[in-house]
């Protein structure tokens, strides 16, 4: 395991490039996969990557609490496919009646994004989903869907405090329990600590830690041709 708090590889544009292993023949399966890398992009007063670049087939899951931005950056800097839960409720919400609590068709949109996910895992290309980070599952199920692609799978988690998240969410007007909201505390911490020594989730092979000064300045999210 390498971790990376002080550099990270870039292009003059200021792309940042996560370290691929050099590709096995075809028809030869490596034996061992690479030690995964851990690059650290916070403290750096946004003097850090303007864009990350990752290989064609691969995934990307963005992380972090509800309200830290997850969206917003997917909103302004992917440049690809994406898959983000908060459009599939947006639009769930646009049909819904008004005073149909959205605790009544939450299941329904949930069903609605994995199904969009299965469709998106279903091509080649490169691809960034949005992770409630609660569902550990569904991390699993895309580092077995990057490796069926010949990919790979990325992490990044946007690091904020939590005072910062409920702000985020009281700005975009939709919020989340207040047990929800310690459940999904609990879950980023236990994943940020892992990821701090790391131990990244099973199948991800990097992780980029992004606090909210990293995260603006970040405004290409994008993958070979």
């Amino acid at each position: 395991m390498t971790v990376n708090r002080t550099t990270a590889c870039a292009t003059s544009a200021g792309v940042a490039l996560p370290e691929q292993p050099a590709a096995a023949p075809a028809g030869v399966r490596s034996a061992e996969r690479p030690a995964p890398v851990v690059r650290d992009l916070r403290e750096r007063a946004g003097r850090s990557p303007h864009g990350l670049l990752f290989g064609a087939g691969d995934l990307v899951v963005i992380t972090g609490l509800p309200g830290s931005g997850k969206t917003t950056l997917m909103r302004r800097a992917v440049r690809g496919a994406r898959i983000d839960s908060q459009d599939t409720r947006a639009r769930w919400d646009a049909r819904a009646p008004r005073l149909l609590p959205y605790a009544v068709y939450r299941p329904l949109v949930r069903l609605a994004h994995y199904a969009a996910l299965r469709r998106a895992l279903s091509g080649g290309d490169g691809l960034v989903v949005h992770d409630c980070g609660t569902q550990t599952w569904v991390r699993d199920w895309l580092a077995r869907a990057a490796r069926r692609r010949g990919g790979t799978l990325h992490l990044l988690f946007l690091d904020v405090t939590p005072d910062t998240a409920l702000d985020g969410q009281r700005r975009r007007g939709r919020g989340v329990s207040r047990y929800a909201f310690l459940r999904h505390r609990r879950a980023a911490a236990r994943l940020l600590r892992a990821v701090e020594r790391g131990a990244l989730p099973h199948g991800c092979d990097s992780a980029v830690l992004l606090d909210r000064e990293a995260a603006d300045v970040l405004r290409r999210i994008a993958f070979t041709r």
